[in-house]
Parts: structure tokens; sequence; C-alpha cells
């Protein structure tokens, strides 16, 4: 077996990994650590989410610094506040019997002017998200030329985010650097292109295959039609009583929306997305993982870099559009070798995207029916049950109440109590699922593998799912005859998007629907957006003229260039 001895590591990291209970290194720790302790090789490390990917750079770095030098020798860059803040709280635990080593993160939404200070104290590492850092640079509140070890971890988060230019920026400001680590997920080709550019010969781990969903997770699927996707939802939540999960949509809007309908109707839930403020997003993080909040539903964007324990499902309120995507929202259960569950509400039409992502991460997806309004009702109350045979009546003074209760039903019979504590606890959901309707959509036959999608029984065939390459007609003629438009817009992948993050971005902005669209084109510096000619004005009121790293965006109908 494996130990963290073995690997090469200081007495007093093992005696911290001891401490904490580590016995046996990850297989990214146990392939990562013998190579970075040598500190001057390049490596790419190619694994998921929840692998223990922190301690397999972390170690290293603490071993590698001079612990009486107090100036910066090590940078970790992220792509978030919440990540930032997590590595550091790791670091943190590994160095406890090194006190003179010191660590701080930098992060927007909080005081720089804090953090300047702590910087002029003495610390030599830095765990920064890129636009922080920056600023930090720019103000040369930071030196980053005795920067010696260089670790971009979640590479792919950030270059999701628009962050490419920021790390090039942050490459070019460490000249004196003898080693960079670059941590990711997957390995999309812009990570590629970082690579060649930044690191020499980088050797290469990867743990599992790129883009691989981690074998731990049950994938799971639901078939409704469209417009039943939120009583679905509600049905799986109602179904899952001991659920703690995130729910994924496309936009804010929806997040917001559906987090306001089911708030309304009872459920302990709140949305993260782009327009909450730091200190709105701090208290829904903080409810959420005191478990406050039974459930968070969120956008991709707002969702990046959080990672909370023993998170039992991640739900698609829609399916993502790239495969890394969803690698990403499945990624959050499942953790450090725990099970969970990744299911997804999907349409008959879009049972031909489910294949396609059920081929590349190599994963088994289970189409699941929708519980019917009995099935629910008898899963809360088995559950309810369970939680009265469970309930920890040790502390308080119960038994001076027990003559009192004794008297009190003298002459109801034990079943008629259990009744009467059943209709308290379940009358609103009796009544909630007595007519309850089925959602489940019969499928004659829909796309496997191989075949093709002949849709459900009742639906036009005309509604095939979308495909690659299809040009302006077919989208046209995919919609069931829609009118569609073309609208050009100044943005391209050098400002760091790809296909989907772009998507992501148009759809957050406008507050549309992926359905409104069709296919986008996209160029380094253009790109073009097919659209139902009725959402197009509310695209461009939402998008044109505002601003996308300090450069006025600018869209139109192209047919009118």
């Amino acid at each position: 077996m494996t130990t963290f001895e073995g690997l090469g590591l200081d007495p007093r990291l093992v005696q911290a990994t001891d401490a904490l209970g580590f016995k046996e290194p990850t297989p990214i720790q146990a392939q990562a650590i013998p190579v970075l302790l040598s500190g001057t090789k390049d490596l790419v490390g190619l694994a998921q989410t929840g692998t223990g990917k922190t301690a397999a750079f972390g170690l290293p770095l603490l071993q590698l610094i001079q612990e009486g030098q107090k100036h910066p020798q090590a940078l970790v860059v992220c792509p978030t506040r919440e990540l930032c803040m997590q590595i550091v709280s790791e670091v943190e635990l590994f160095k406890k019997f090194m006190p003179a080593v010191h660590v701080i993160a930098v992060y927007g939404g909080t005081s720089i002017g804090l953090q300047i200070r702590d910087l002029k104290r003495g610390v030599q590492i830095v765990v920064a998200t890129p636009g922080r850092l920056i600023d930090l640079i720019e103000r040369k509140a930071i030196n980053l030329e005795q920067i010696k070890y260089v670790v971009l971890d979640e590479a792919d988060e950030m270059l999701n985010m628009g962050f490419q230019d920021d790390i090039e920026f942050i490459l070019q400001n460490t000249p004196q650097r003898e080693a960079t680590w670059l941590f990711s997920a997957t390995m999309p080709p812009e990570i590629r292109r970082v690579s060649k550019k930044y690191m020499q010969q980088p050797l290469e781990i990867t743990v599992g295959k790129v883009n691989t969903a981690n074998k731990s997770i049950d994938h799971q699927y639901y078939v409704t039609a469209a417009h039943h996707r939120y009583e679905t939802l509600k049905r799986i939540i109602d179904f899952n009583p001991g659920i703690y999960g995130i729910i994924f949509t496309r936009t804010k809007a929806d997040a917001q929306n559906i987090a306001e309908k089911l708030t309304r109707e009872g459920y302990d839930i709140d949305a993260l997305h782009g327009d909450l403020t730091q200190q709105q997003r701090d208290k829904v993080m903080g409810e959420f993982r005191d478990k406050t909040l039974q459930l968070l539903i969120a956008t991709d964007v707002a969702a990046r870099g959080i990672d909370v324990k023993e998170i039992t499902h991640v739900i698609n309120y829609e399916l993502p559009d790239d495969v890394e995507v969803y690698t990403h929202r499945s990624g959050r259960t499942g953790r450090a070798g725990s099970t969970g569950i990744c299911l997804s509400i999907v349409h008959s039409r879009e049972i031909g995207k489910l294949r396609q992502i059920e081929r590349i991460v190599q994963n088994s997806f289970h189409k699941l029916e929708i519980p019917d309004g009995k099935d629910v009702c008898r899963k809360q109350f088995f559950h309810f049950m369970d939680k009265l045979l469970q309930a920890d009546i040790s502390h308080g003074d119960y038994e001076s109440y027990v003559p009192m209760l004794a008297e009190k039903f003298s002459d109801i019979s034990k079943e008629e109590v259990l009744k009467r504590v059943a209709a308290m606890e379940f009358d609103r959901f009796l009544k909630y699922y007595e007519n309850a309707e089925d959602l489940n959509v019969r499928m004659r036959d829909y796309k496997d593998a191989r075949g093709g999608d002949r849709g459900a029984v009742g639906e036009r065939r005309d509604f095939a799912p979308r495909r690659e390459g299809r040009d302006f007609r077919g989208a046209r003629e995919t919609n069931g005859g829609g009118d569609f438009t073309k609208l050009f817009v100044n943005l391209g992948t050098k400002d760091g998007f790809y296909k989907a993050s772009f998507l992501q971005f148009i759809l957050d902005m406008s507050d549309l629907k992926k359905e409104v669209l069709g296919r986008i084109d996209m160029k380094e510096m253009n790109s073009w957006i097919e659209i139902d000619r009725r959402s197009a004005p509310q695209m461009i009121r939402a998008i044109d003229g505002k601003n996308y790293k300090g450069r006025r965006i600018r869209m139109n109908d192209a047919n009118s260039r």
C-alpha cells in the first residue's frame, strides 16, 4: 500500500496527514506528488473534482518553499472566491506543524486594503482569483518576480469564465518561475494551447479518462413534456425527502423564478446567480453549507468553484449543451469516495443529446419513471416513520409527561393515534397528489446510440433534435417552420468564449430560453446567432451597448448590415 511517507514528504507533512486521518493517497496524489517534489517539472494533472487535487499540489508547495523567506514564492490561481477560500483552508490544515509558513487568499468582493496589509506582513503562498490578483499587480501591491511555482487550479473553469487573457497576463508576470502545474477536470483545446505556450514539455497525468464521468455517480433521467418540467422537478424533490442537492438551470431568470415558486410552496431552497451581491452570495452559501437550505438552484457560472460535501443529488433542470459542463455539474456529487445521483429532466427531442453525452462520458444513463402521486405519498410516509422511530428522546423531561399523555389518550386506540399523527403530517401531500396526473412521456421509441428519434406518441415528427452543422434553412425547419433571423455580435473566441460558455452568456444577459435559438457560428472576433425573429429585439436590447471586459458590445440584425 502506498503511504504519504513513501511519497517522500517532509515528516511534518506526514504528521499533518495522519492527524487528518489520511491513510492512503488518492490516485492523483500518488502520481503527482513524487513528480512535483522535484520542483523543476511542469505538470498537467487531469482529474475530476473531489479527487484530492488540492493535496496533490498543496503538500509539494509546502515542502518546496523556503520557510525563512517572507515573500511570495508560490502562486495558486483559481476561478472563484469559494474555491480560493477552500484551498487556503485545506493548506492551513496541511501546514499545521509548519508555523513559519503563511498562506493568504486574495479575491474580489472584499476589502483590497486588508489584503494588501496581510501581504505586507509576509507570506510565502498566495491563493488568488485572476481579477483581484491583476488589481494587486497593477497597484504594485504584490511582487511576483520571485514566484517559483505557479499552480492553475480548475484551469478549464477559468477559461470557460473568460479568464484566458488574465491567465496569460499572470504567467507573463512570473518570469522566474521554475515550474507551472496545471490541474483540470477536462482538457479543452484552450488548455492545450496554454500548456504549449507557457510550459516546458509538461508531464501529463490522467486519473480516469478525460470527460469521463465519476463512476460513483448514478446517472438517471426522466422524460416528460417541456411544459411539465416544473411539476416533474417538484415530484422528484418530494419523492426524495432526504435530498440535499443542487439544481442547475440555463439562466439566472430561471434560477430565481423556480426558487421563488418552490419557496412559496414551502421548500427550503434559494437561488445562486450572477445578480447577487457578494454578501448575498455568502449568505446563501452559508445557509446551504449549514443545511438550513435543502436545495440550491444555480446557473453554471454562479456555481463554479463550489465545493460542498455530502451532496446527494445534482439535478439538471435542462441538459447543458456542452459535455464538459455536464461533467462539471455531475462532479458536485459523488465526491471523495461517496456515491451520488445526477438526474436530468428531458423531453423527447433531447434524447439524442442525452445519448451523445452518455457516449462521451462513457457511463450508462438509467431511464426512470416519474413517480405517481401515490408513490410520492408512500415514500414521504416511510421517511416520516423512520424519523419518528429515530427521534432522540434522551434529552428532555419527557417521562414527567407520560402519565398526562396516557390519560389524554386513554380512550383512543394506538392505531387511531397513529392515523391522527399521519393526518397532521401528510394532509397537504395527500390532497395535492390525490388526483396527480401522469407526467411521463410514453415513448414508442427514441434515439439510442445507433438509431434515429421517432418521437413520442402524439408528438409532431418535425420536432427533432437539433444537429450540429445544420444550415439556416434547416434550423427553421427543425423548429416547426418558425421565422428565424441572424444577429451579428462583435464577440468571439478571442474574448475567451467557446460555444457553450457563449451560449450561457447571451442567455443570461437576455433572460431568453435556448429554444428560441438556432445555430451559433463563432469566429475569432465576431459571432452570428440564429434566433426566432420575435425574440431578436429582446436580445438586442439586452446586449447591444453593454460592456464586456472594457469593450462595448455591438449587436444588430445581420440582414441589415
